[in-house]
């Protein structure tokens, strides 16, 4: 459940309402908005609570049994949006936000004619695996730590934030002390021992969607972050395994509204992924912002034949300046801007 306070509760008030509530042994997650304070209830506990005891409270205004499993990532938690601010950047504010880049950090000299080019063109983040979770083992894997210090020098270097991905617990600590925002890819959607870890974090954590996860589970596991006190949480749809196979994902656009409805959290779209043809990012890139996708993120390299990595899905930097050009005429269309 949740406890909504009055707007003009006092902090007294607020503090003890929490206070009751850990002492009987649950999990008080607070959120203030605008104009008033809302107090998620997470846990279990063999004293069960009485939403009688808390609406008679000082300050509080009503309790609200919540129906979906995900309390904290809801909108009854949590009316108002999100904005996940990195310095000048804000993800989930009016700016659509770009996170453009190779697929993985092959070296500095290749990172950097990349990321010269994204920038140059008005991306304002710079994506690179230095881990890479292949399919198969004899698939490249990533320059590990390497790869890592390329891409703080690079962005460093060029203006640019870093999202990077991180596939395990013993990795966090030092993904984090090179990345801005800390990416679960697909296959650790479920992970949860790491969404553990990520929520002890005090770095933003982009959730990309799993390859045939359904958007509750995909909340849910948002939910495991934001639980463990980590509240900067962005989502990726990246497209789902399905029977069509004409391209490498079905890109569910349709995700973007339904989480925009459900959820307070950013949403942003990897066409990328979703598709693994080139000529198919443009498009559902543009569909995605019309959609209402805080952000885009793509695949950019300078030389896609010659690739280590996701080379077909990797547009050209030409191809990027021409998607930044079409999106800033479909972001004033509706009331956002690039």
């Amino acid at each position: 459940m949740v406890i909504v306070m009055n707007g003009h509760a006092t902090e007294d008030q607020i503090e003890k309402v929490i206070a009751s509530l850990t002492q009987k042994g649950y999990d008080a997650h607070r959120s203030t908005g605008s104009t008033r304070t809302v107090i998620g209830v997470v846990g279990a506990s063999k004293t069960p609570l009485d939403p009688r005891e808390f609406e008679i409270m000082p300050g509080v205004h009503e309790v609200v049994k919540i129906t979906e499993p995900y309390k904290l990532a809801g909108r009854t938690f949590q009316a108002e949006d999100t904005v996940i601010r990195l310095g000048d950047v804000a993800i989930g504010g009016r700016d659509i936000i770009m996170m453009a880049g190779p697929c993985a950090v092959e070296s500095e000299k290749q990172l950097d004619i990349i990321a010269s080019s994204v920038r140059r063109y008005g991306a304002r983040i710079l994506r690179g695996g230095a881990f890479k979770p292949r399919t198969s083992p004899y698939a490249f894997q990533g320059l590990g730590e390497e790869g890592l210090g390329h891409l703080r020098k690079v962005a460093d270097r060029h203006g640019l934030y870093v999202v990077t991905e991180v596939m395990d617990t013993n990795q966090v600590e030092l993904v984090a002390s090179y990345s801005d925002i800390l990416q679960v890819g697909a296959r650790n959607m479920q992970n949860f021992n790491l969404l553990k870890e990520l929520g002890r974090q005090k770095k933003p954590v982009m959730l990309k969607r799993g390859l045939s996860a359904t958007i509750q589970e995909w909340l849910l596991s948002a939910e495991y972050i934001m639980a463990g006190g980590n509240r900067d949480v962005m989502l990726c749809e990246r497209g789902i395994r399905t029977f069509e196979n004409y391209t490498r994902n079905t890109m569910d656009i349709s995700a973007i509204p339904i989480i925009k409805k459900l959820s307070h959290l950013p949403i942003l779209a990897d066409p990328s992924h979703g598709t693994g043809l080139r000529d198919k990012v443009i498009p559902m890139a543009r569909a995605a912002v019309a959609a209402g996708a805080d952000g885009i993120m793509v695949e950019v390299h300078h030389e896609p034949e010659a690739a280590l990595s996701d080379g077909p899905q990797s547009i050209y930097p030409e191809q990027f300046a021409e998607l930044m050009a079409q999106l800033r005429i479909i972001a004033p269309a509706i009331g956002r801007s690039i």
